[in-house]
Order: structure tokens, then sequence, then C-alpha cells
């Protein structure tokens, strides 16, 4: 007879034990993971003989937490602390989600060197800048990035109408904010690094769009060809004026072909001609046909204003679809654009088909899907009436000859949908053919990674903030990409990528930024693509607190670089590689006038968040009068001189250079020796603020107050649309988006809005130009750091446009920006008591020095003493006319304006000051025509001043902007 016998083994860990480990485990996860409440769903106990394991599997939650192997160690001895003493020495094994976490570590912070790594395709990447003097040789040379800026403007089938596929809050709309990053920021840090990136969305902002080609459309351009050229088939032509879903423009064409040759003489081309509308910054995209033998390196000329661009762009992936080859400044006119040569280093063909010069309004025209059709009712198509930049990627992706499988896998009866969809349908079309993808049909390009760029949403009522949140999923295709490389990979770009953007929010701006975790979901964006992807949901779009931090530009800057940096060190993992980290853009610039020449010096800026960001050189740009800057000259040292002509205006900007890639550009800074001078000025440029919209808050109210302060963009906004409405709290959570607290207009939302361009010494010395004066400028932190001897100069004009102390966030102790610091104070103060005459103009100058939070008594005393002007009020005037007075400064009684309205030429002075005159010596000589208060004061004595409560670059007319300044100068240098 059997008799059951009781096993003598546990089998699981007891209850008590288990609440401990997860007490321990949750210990270590909070403080990093918001909302990580770890669980503990199982243990086993396994004893075979001398095999003696526990097996702890907890909830999804503890793979939201950054494992290193360091905090792997900490979790285990936590874990290992909380067994009966009995089971301590047994191997230890703790799972979540299924997986070891072991292997949760990416393995860019593992010493793992057995996994397979990514093997790229391409020979040569799809496009290549030969004019750059920068070749990043360790940053992101050969990499092919997909990126995406979240939504977009859509048909909605059941509206019937056009939208926005997100709420409009916090002056923005998620459609349109995420660009606010992605357009300004991390697209040209990426292609600074040296990374070929491919957006499914317009990337240019400009409405103006010139389509040339070689078939006949309905643009008047002109394509010629040189050499022998034949018939290569199917291509793009412009034949509509809008496409429905379903018509592809680049099957309603042809494009040409030629054989290559190595020899120059007997290279033929092809040309592309037409007229540009405006002066300005243009996109600059091809199309070609990619055939059995097209060449790696066919060589496109653009000839911009400044100089032409040399780019080679590999025809043997990319074909028939709008490549973008960069951003160029065009001058006004009619002019050839783009040529192709047939010279080559390789044997076989290259093929000319069109060119895209700019942006464009939306041309995809969109009806009710006939099975969502009611009743007998006509329906009409229509296009968007936007630009294109704001539409989704559904519409740019048909216009760039994508096919339906692509852009409308939902066969067009849900534009939203399908507008999501096509977004990694999109990434696996451009993978096709490559090693990446090798069985299916596409564009043959080996991309390395694809990133979402998006907003969330979520509100607090307190002034917490909701924070970051990664998304990639490792659940499909096997748990494969192609080459047997782990689907793992998109984790690991999560966890790295989240990692650097909450490490350098919380270094440099809020200690307390929240990090929420790490989701491995079944989205389709993270789920569908053949190559390692993250979604990104950066902050709460409807949150405040997120928000205060969300609408500054320097904050998108330093979140861009994470991303930047993230996908960088990522990358050197997959590829075995030592990476550089492109420099931070130079500091302390000035361009002095010296013998016949000029005299350029500026100084590195140092990264404290990244040890390889140094310069090993620098690039000087060039412009001459105006136009566009020329292709650079490099310069090893941190200074040159550089010679001149008589009475041109030469302007300058710096980049910083090493193996990781380009900075960005320094400021502009200019210079002119005019013949037989009646003087000389220096510009000093205070002028270096960008921020956010002054933030207001309070127990009932929060918001944004533009009226007073609508911040200042980085060069432009492109994400605003329209002043907030709802300040009232109490509608934080309300379910009515048109009745809720952030609610705003939308009268922008298409709008490009004038930032700060870091180029007003060009419009002051324009006009000090025509006023007979020579001109030299510098930055701010130059002079405060005496590099600049003021003394040298009949006057000082100080640009001050819409600097004033400010704070970032929910920070109010550390202030940015600050109109008047110490050292600059210490400056004038010199400068003045030796004689010297100064100019000064703001609109926040003497609010600064009177009301800022830093505001002191001495801040006072200068303002009174130096500039013989005190605070009088401000929001003086919101017509923006002024009237000059009869005075020492001129006896005419001219009348001038100034910006007061948002446009995309020069920045919205929101709130001009009131100047009042101290002491006998100084009066009014300049009051605002709509309230007779007083707009500007000049003082005479042992030295002259001029102070306006308004900047002088948003005069608007340049004859009233001369006279002023020839008024200015003519008293000042007397």
């Amino acid at each position: 007879m059997l008799v059951p016998v009781a096993l003598s083994a546990q089998t699981t860990l007891e209850r008590s034990v288990r609440d401990s480990i997860t007490a321990a485990i949750r210990r270590i996860t909070l403080p990093e993971v918001a909302g990580s409440y770890v669980k503990i769903e199982g243990t086993r106990i396994r004893e075979k003989g001398s095999e003696k394991v526990i097996e702890i599997r907890a909830s999804k939650e503890l793979s939201y937490y950054p494992m290193r192997r360091e905090s792997v160690r900490h979790i285990y001895d936590a874990v290992r602390d909380k067994l009966p003493e009995k089971y301590r020495r047994h191997t230890l094994l703790i799972y979540a989600e299924g997986k070891l976490i072991d292997g949760l570590i990416p393995l860019y912070y593992s010493s793992r060197s057995d996994e397979p790594r990514f093997r790229n395709s391409a020979k040569q990447p799809l496009v290549t800048h030969q004019s750059n003097i920068s070749q990043p040789t360790h940053g992101l040379n050969n990499r092919h990035i997909a990126l995406w800026q979240s939504h977009g403007r859509y048909f909605d089938n059941g509206m019937e109408l056009w939208r926005w596929q997100r709420s409009r809050l916090w002056e923005s709309v998620e459609d349109l904010y995420t660009q606010s990053y992605v357009i300004p920021y991390l697209l040209p840090m990426l292609e600074r690094a040296g990374a070929t990136v491919l957006l499914p969305r317009e990337r240019s902002m400009r409405r103006e769009e010139i389509i040339i080609d070689n078939d006949r459309g309905i643009d008047s351009t002109i394509y010629a060809e040189r050499g022998t050229w034949q018939s290569g088939g199917e291509g793009f032509a412009h034949l509509k004026k809008s496409y429905k879903s379903g018509h592809n423009p680049f099957k309603d064409g042809t494009v040409r072909k030629a054989a290559t040759t190595r020899n120059a003489k007997h290279a033929g081309s092809a040309t592309w001609r037409a007229a540009i509308p405006k002066d300005g910054v243009y996109s600059v995209y091809v199309s070609y046909a990619t055939l059995e033998n097209s060449v790696r390196d066919a060589r496109y000329t653009v000839h911009a204003a400044g100089g032409d661009h040399e780019v080679r762009v590999n025809q043997r992936m990319g074909g028939a679809m709008w490549v973008c080859i960069g951003d160029y400044y065009f001058e006004a006119g009619d002019r050839a654009l783009v040529s192709l040569s047939t010279l080559s280093e390789q044997e076989g063909v290259v093929t000319a088909d069109a060119v895209k010069i700019g942006g464009g309004m939306g041309n995809i025209s969109r009806e009710v899907h006939p099975s969502l059709r009611k009743g007998n009712r006509s329906y009409s198509s229509e296009v968007s009436g936007y630009p294109r930049f704001t539409e989704g990627a559904r519409y740019w992706l048909q216009w760039s000859g994508f096919s339906t499988d692509v852009y409308a896998p939902k066969e067009g009866k849900d534009d939203y949908r399908d507008d999501y969809m096509s977004r990694p349908q999109w990434v696996n079309a451009l993978m096709g053919g490559s090693a990446m993808l090798p069985e299916e049909e596409g564009k043959n390009i080996p991309l390395d990674l694809a990133f979402a760029f998006h907003s969330d949403a979520g509100v607090r009522l307190n002034d917490d903030i909701i924070g970051t949140l990664g998304i990639y999923c490792t659940r499909d295709n096997e748990g494969e990409f192609k080459d047997e490389v782990s689907r793992q990979r998109s984790r690991d770009l999560t966890d790295i990528v989240m990692t650097q953007i909450v490490d350098d929010i919380r270094a440099q701006y809020e200690p307390r930024w929240t990090r929420r975790g790490m989701w491995d979901r079944s989205y389709y964006e993270a789920r569908v693509g053949w190559c390692p992807t993250m979604l990104l949901e950066l902050l709460s779009h409807q949150n405040f607190a997120d928000m205060r931090y969300g609408l500054d530009p320097s904050f998108r800057f330093t979140v861009c670089r994470a991303i930047y940096k993230g996908m960088l060190r990522y990358l050197s993992s997959q590829y075995n590689m030592t990476y550089v980290v492109q420099p931070l853009p130079v500091n302390s610039f000035s361009a002095e006038l010296r013998g016949e020449g000029a005299y350029l010096s500026w100084e590195p800026t140092e990264d404290s968040l990244e040890s390889t960001a140094k310069p090993d050189y620098y690039i000087l740009y060039t412009r001459v009068d105006g136009g566009g800057f020329d292709n650079g000259r490099r310069v090893d040292a941190t200074s040159i001189e550089v010679e001149l002509e008589p009475d041109k205006i030469y302007s300058y900007r710096i980049t910083a250079v090493n193996r990781g890639g380009e900075s960005f550009d320094s400021e502009i800074l200019s210079v002119c020796r005019v013949s037989g001078a009646r003087g000389d000025v220096m510009v000093i440029n205070g002028f270096d603020r960008v921020s956010a919209p002054m933030s207001v808050q309070g127990d009932s109210i929060a918001g944004f107050f533009n009226r007073y302060d609508g911040g200042v963009a980085y060069r432009e906004d492109i994400s605003f649309i329209g002043e907030q409405i709802n300040f009232d709290r109490e509608l934080s959570r309300s379910e009515n988006d048109n009745y809720a607290l952030g609610q705003c207009y939308n009268d922008y939302e298409a709008e490009i809005i004038a930032g700060n361009s870091f180029d007003y010494p060009m419009v002051h010395g324009r006009s000090i130009q025509r006023a007979g004066y020579s001109l030299s400028s510098a930055s701010r932190r130059a002079v405060e750091a005496g590099r600049v001897a003021l003394k040298e100069y009949d006057v000082v004009d100080l640009i001050l446009g819409k600097q004033r102390a400010t704070a970032i966030g929910r920070d109010t102790l550390n202030y940015r920006y600050v109109a008047f610091g110490e050292a600059l104070k210490a400056q004038l103060r010199g400068y003045t008591s030796n004689g010297g005459s100064l100019f000064v103009s703001g609109s926040y100058a003497l609010t600064d020095l009177w009301h800022s939070p830093l505001a002191s008594e001495a801040d006072r005393c200068f303002a009174e003493d130096v500039l013989r002007a005190k605070f009088g009020g401000n929001m003086a005037t919101r017509d923006g006319r002024a009237m000059l007075l009869s005075s020492p400064l001129c006896s005419s009684r001219d009348e001038l304006s100034f910006n007061q309205t948002l446009n995309d030429t020069i920045y919205c002075v929101e709130s001009p000051e009131v100047v009042q005159p101290v002491g006998k010596s100084s009066r009014c000589v300049m009051r605002y025509k709509a309230t007779n208060q007083s707009a500007a004061v000049a003082s005479e004595g042992s030295w002259r001043t001029m102070v306006m409560g308004f900047p002088f670059e948003c005069v608007g007319a340049e004859d009233e902007r001369d006279m002023l300044m020839s008024y200015i100068l003519g008293y000042l240098a007397r």
C-alpha cells in the first residue's frame, strides 16, 4: 500500500517574508521612479541535491527602475537581507516582467561583450555635406535616425472638418508643441553630430514652396541639362494644386538619368532654376530614382546666398521620395538654385527628378469616406488651409510618394488612426531592402533607431510635476530584430535616454523632476517598427507646473541635448565605438576694429555635465553686408585677426567643433570701418534672454501673463497658438477642454512668432554706419570680463531688448538674464566717469533695477547716478507710437513707431517703460503719443546719456531707425 508522503521542503516564502522583501525593494525604487509600487507576485524555492535556488518574481513596476550593476547588486543585497537565515546561501534569482533584472541592464552600462550588435550596411550615408568643415568621426556619422514629433492637424471623418488631435492648453497644442523641441533643437543637434535624420512630417516652417521639375507642371520654373541625359523611368510631376487620397505625385512624371564620369572635363549637369519670393532660410529637398546601378555619391550643389554648398547623396537608397539636403539662406530673385553633376568616383548613373524648396501649404484634399456618408448629402473635398508643417504624418507621406499601405492602412476611414499607424509603417518602408530589413521592399535606408517625441496628459491640483515617461515594446516579432539582435535594445534606448533627460533636468533646473517609469507596452508606434524604437512622453502638456518649464527655450535645449547624448551613448554601445559629445556654444565673443582689420575673440563654454564636450577647434562664419553666411573657415585658437574692406558691414558667428560634431552658433556680432568716420561706436549685445512667458500663480489662479511679458523665443516660436484665457484653478480637472484651466485662444496657431535673433548688432550697425560712425560690437560677457576697453569708444550702444531677471519654472532662487549685473554696472560706471557717452534701449531695463526680485538700493542709485534716469512705470502704451520733442537731441518733432504686435519679423514689445529724468542735466526727449508719458530721456554734463523705454531694433521702419540713430549719435558724440 502506497502512503502519501508530505513534502519536507517549503516551496514558497512565507507572506511576512514576502512583505518584508516588497518593502525593501520599494525603498530602493520609489525615490527614483514615481508610483513604482512594486509587488512580489510569486516566489519559488527549489532544492534538489546541491542545487538550492530561490526565485522571486516581482511585478512589472520593478522593470521601470533603471537597472545598473550597482543598483542590481543593491536590490539583491536588500532582498537577501530579508530572507530567513536558512535561505541566505541559496542562489537568488529576481525577475521583473519575466526577465532577470540583471538582463535589464542596458548594454551601454554592462560589461557583456558577447551579445549581438547591429551591423550597419551603409557604405555611405544617405546625405553627406561635403562643404562642412566639421566632419564628425566620433559622433553620429553614418547613422540614420527616424524621428517624429507626435501628432498634427488631421481630417476628422466624423465631424467632417480639419482639426487638431490634441486640446488647446497653455498657449499651445501638442500637435505643434513637440515641434518646438524637435525642429529648432533636436534635429540640428543630431545633424551637427553627423546623423542623417528623416522625418515623416514637413520640417520647413515656411509657407512658400517652390517646385522645380524636369516635367512641365503647374509651376513656372526652369530645368536644364548639359551633357547626355535620357529617360530614367517613372518619377515626380507637379500637375495638381491638391491631391486626393491614393494619388501619388511620384507616379505622374518621369525621371532623367545620365552615366557618370571620373573626368571633370566631360561631366554633364542638371540645373534647377526658379524665383525665390523673399529672403530667408529654406529647406531644400531633392528627388531621384534608385536604379540598379545608381551611385553612392551623386554630387549636388546648392547655390545659396553666401556661397555654394556641395552635398553628396547616396542614390542607392531613398529613391522616389523627398530627401532633405539641408536648410539654406536664399535672397529673393530668379537664379539657379540647385545643380547636379555627373562627376563621380563610381561607375554608374545619377538620376535627376524634382527639387522642392520651402515647406508650403497643405495640398492633400480630404473628404468623408464613402462608407461613412449619410443619406444623399453631397460631400466635397477640401485641403486643410494650413501650412504643411502643422499637418500630421499621414499627409506628408502621401506628398512624399509613399503608398497607401504606409499612410492609410485603415483605407482612409479614420485619419486619426492612419496618422499614428503611418509612422512605424514609414519606418519599415524606409528600411526595406537594407540589411536591417532585407526581405522587404523599401527605400534601402538602414535605420539605427526610431524616436517618437510626445507630451502627455494629466493634472496635479498642487504644484507637483508629472514628469517623464518612456515607452517601448519587446513583445512582438518573437522578441528579436534582424541579425538576432534582441528587441530588448528598445528598452536599452529608452532607459539611456530617459536617464539622461531626468539627470540633466535635475542638475540644471529642477532637482525634484519626476521620473515616472518605462513601460513595455504594445503601443502601435513602439511595436510595429523593425528597429529599436522609443516613445518619449516628456511632460504633461495639461499640467501647469510642467509647462512652466516646458515653455522655456533653454529648458527645451537642455532636454534635446540630453536626448541627443542618450542616443549617442546608446549607439556607441550598439557599434562598440568610442563617442565624443559636441561642444556647447562659445561665450564672451567680441569683434573690434584693429588697424585695417578686425580682431575677434571668444571663450569656450565648459559643459559641467559632459567631460568629452571640449572643443578641438572653431569655425568662423562670415557675412558681408546682408545675405547669407559663407561656408566658414577653421580657426585653431580662440581669436583671429580678419581683413576688412571699408564701408562694408561684416558680421561673424562662431561654432565650436570636436570629433563629436559642431556646436550651435554663437550670437552674431558686426563690425564696419567707415571712411572718414565721425567717431567709433561699441555696440554691446546685452540681450541674450530666451524664456517662457511670465507666469503667475496663487491659490485660485495659475497661468501665463503675456500682456506684460510674453517671453522670448530662441530665434522663433513655432508652437504658440494664442494667449491664455482661463486662469481658474478650480477648473484644473474640467472635462470640457474649452472651459478648463489653461484654455487659450487660437488666433496664432499657424503663425511663426519672432524671438531673439541674436543679430541685433547688425540692425543697430546699419543705422550707425549710415550716420557716419564706425562700428565694433561685443557680447555682454566679454564686456563684464573686462576684455573690451570701453574707453576707446566715443559712444557705447547697449542693447537690452527684453532683458530682465527671469526665473525658470518653480525656481525662485536662481535668476538669469539680469539687465544690469554687477560686473556690467562697474564697467559702465567706469566708462561714463571718464566722459564716455552711453545709449541704452530696452523695455525692462529700469523695471529690473527697481522692481526685480534682485533689485537693491544700489541698483536704483546706479540708474540715477550713471544713467540719470529712473523708473516711471511700465506698460506705457499699446499702440507703439512715439514722438520726438524739440530738445538738445533734435529740433524736429518727428514721429516713429515700434513693434507691439506678434509677427514673424521682429519680437513684440509688450511693456514699454516710462523713463523719467533725474537731475537738472536730464530731460525728456521723447513721449509716447497715446499717453504723453516720457519714452526717453537724455542728459549732458561730464558724460552724456540717452535712455529709451523700448528697444531701438523694434523701431519698425528702417528710415525711422536711421533718423533716430543719427539724432542720438549726433547728440552723444558732440
